[in-house]
């Protein structure tokens, strides 16, 4: 007869069959990980023993066509940095010195794709073939090491006018791909972040170098006065013992060769200002000089012009300035040079609700101001600081209906001043309102501020990586050849057909505008 188990041992012994079979999944799982270990393992060591078989391989094939330096070692010749560095260079003594296109061609490379650190750009050029192709080294040639760079810069190159003579030679290459013409140039200036703390500076005074300014300003004003008939201005006689006039400047205990710079809308501390210059044709910078940031941009601008005009021989007809060189000094020099100039305008501090200088309308011809009553105001004197003063008839005023709008509460006429070169500002303007000088004015933001944008946004150059006015000038200088190095490439190699249709446009525009 059968036994019947109870309940009880029933429900007792299912636990321990469920938990043999458990047991033996958990070792055939494990089982299955130690062969897919296995597997994998075999698969990697497989993979793995082809990393050091040898190849034969061409390295040129292995930068792409269309890799930009491979367009920048095409059209750009690069044998006139030996030549230009030679003198610097024993040839009879001491160990074989690496050749200096390497060094500033490597230079290039971290200019080219914004790599801040020598350190690090050593590191990019070991592993990338493309860099290795460009300073021609093989797979496995040595790269020279970081020091190498910077112990030629401070030792070698050091108080040379390398970098300046390499920036000039690449625009000249422009040139003599008709790239540059010279006619219609853009100029502007851009700050860039020292190297210093803003919080440590000691207070100092620098003297101001104005007498040239000062004596073609009294000579016109003696001539002004003379044609309206006025008496010569009692002056001192120029005494060499008499100390030149002097400002008080913050100076940097880091940097002492920045400047503090404090305009509106921009941020304040220490800088330094890349004053650059572009040609219209093809954007080509022409010009690059760095100065502190306490400097104005007028300063230069005249002196910088010439230089470039006789360094490249230009014929320049036109250029394209914003308002902050709207100033009669630099009108007047343009003008006598022979040079139209397409301006931005302002119209300057004026007291809320009343008229100001724009309202009065001149007349050169009978040499007065009109004001929009009708009244004229006439010529008075010169002063000595350069200003003509028209005054208006008191009686006029007195009983004028708008004289609330037009005059402050305690004044009896109204007064305007005029500069003695305020005559060439108003043929900058007159030029600027015309069609030419508005489509010259129309292309400012995409010559020089695109310029500026670049050298920021992909080289690197919203900052100083070096402290010393000769270093940052290097890093300005660099960067804006390897800038007109990538424009020439771009132009000659990948879009020659858009380059032409810009200029087909700018000539027709041109000539229907002259018409």
């Amino acid at each position: 007869m059968e036994q019947v188990v109870p309940w009880a041992d029933k429900r007792a012994a299912l636990p321990f069959q469920a938990a043999d079979k458990v047991l033996a999944a958990f070792f055939i799982i494990k089982k299955y990980g130690k062969i897919k270990e296995t597997l994998e393992n075999a698969m990697l060591e497989e993979q793995n023993s082809h990393q050091g078989e040898m190849e034969l391989v061409i390295i040129d094939s292995l930068v792409p066509e269309d890799h930009l330096l491979r367009k920048i070692k095409k059209h750009i010749d690069f044998s006139f940095i030996n030549d230009m560095c030679r003198e610097y260079y024993c040839l009879d003594n001491g160990r074989p010195a690496i050749e200096p296109v390497i060094i500033f061609k490597m230079l290039f490379i971290g200019y080219l794709f914004g790599i801040r650190s020598e350190r690090r750009l050593v590191e990019e050029v070991k592993v990338n073939i493309a860099y290795r192709w460009f300073l021609d080294y093989k797979l496995a040639d040595k790269i020279p090491d970081a020091s190498v760079i910077w112990q030629n810069r401070r030792r070698r190159f050091k108080n040379t006018d390398i970098p300046q003579r390499i920036f000039d030679n690449i625009v000249w290459q422009a040139i003599d791909k008709g790239l540059v013409d010279g006619k219609v140039l853009y100029s502007d200036s851009t700050h860039l972040k020292a190297n210093a703390n803003k919080g440590k500076y000691t207070k100092a005074y620098v003297a101001q170098s104005t007498k040239g300014y000062i004596d073609d300003l009294d000579k016109d004003i003696e001539q002004d006065r003379e044609a309206h008939g006025k008496k010569p201005l009692n002056r001192k006689d120029d005494d060499d013992s008499n100390p030149p006039p002097t400002r008080e400047i913050k100076q940097s205990t880091t940097d002492p060769e920045s400047g503090f710079m404090h305009r509106d809308g921009k941020p304040k501390g220490f800088f330094y200002l890349d004053h650059r210059t572009v040609d219209s044709k093809a954007n080509i910078i022409t010009d690059v000089y760095v100065t502190p940031g306490n400097v104005n941009d007028v300063d230069p601008y005249i002196g910088r012009l010439k230089t470039q005009i006789s360094k490249f021989g230009f014929e320049t007809e036109c250029v394209g300035l914003d308002a902050g060189y709207n100033t009669n000094i630099i009108c007047r020099d343009l003008s006598r040079m022979g040079i139209s100039a397409a301006l931005g305008y302002r119209r300057g501090c004026q007291q809320k609700g009343k008229y100001g200088k724009y309202k009065f309308k001149y007349i050169p011809e009978w040499d007065v101001y009109i004001c929009p009553q009708r009244c004229y105001l006439s010529y008075r004197t010169t002063t000595r600081i350069g200003y003509r003063e028209y005054t208006a008839d008191e009686s006029h005023c007195q009983g004028c209906p708008r004289r609330e709008e037009c005059l402050a509460e305690k004044q009896a006429f109204k007064i305007l001043r005029r500069h003695v070169w305020e005559d060439y500002k108003d043929m900058m303007y007159q030029f600027t309102k015309t069609d030419y000088g508005k489509q010259i004015y129309a292309r400012r933001k995409e010559t020089i501020e695109r310029s500026f944008a670049d050298s920021k946004e992909l080289h690197g150059l919203r900052y100083c990586r070096m402290r010393g006015l000769a270093k940052v000038s290097e890093q300005c200088l660099l960067t804006a050849a390897v800038q007109n190095m990538k424009k020439i490439a771009m132009l000659l190699d990948g879009r020659p057909l858009r380059f032409l249709q810009r200029r087909l446009y700018d000539v027709f525009h041109l000539n229907y505008c002259l018409s």
